[in-house]
């Protein structure tokens, strides 16, 4: 059973990194296409870049509750008139 067990493991492996080389390959051969036609017409090749700014997301979220206002003042108030003490037993 841990034969059998550990070649269903191996194959899952080999097959996840056979599909990771397929990914690569096709993104490689999209990255040189690309270069070739940016090379045809002229222009600089630029890499694929992603830019990414970690200030971004907490200025969002900051100026949203800049406009909204105070969490107090958007929260309902509700009365407390229906509540009861519990006496605890001893």
């Amino acid at each position: 059973m841990n034969f059998l067990l550990r070649l269903v493991l191996i194959l899952a492996g080999l097959i996840f990194a056979a599909s990771l080389l397929v990914v690569m390959s096709i993104l490689l051969l999209v990255w040189a296409v690309r270069a070739v036609w940016f090379k045809l017409t002229g222009r600089s090749v630029l890499p694929f870049a992603m830019r990414m700014n970690p200030r971004a997301g907490f200025e969002q979220v900051f100026r949203q509750a800049q406009k909204s206002g105070p969490a107090a003042a958007r929260a309902p108030r509700h009365k407390l008139d229906d509540v009861t003490d519990v006496e605890p037993k001893l």
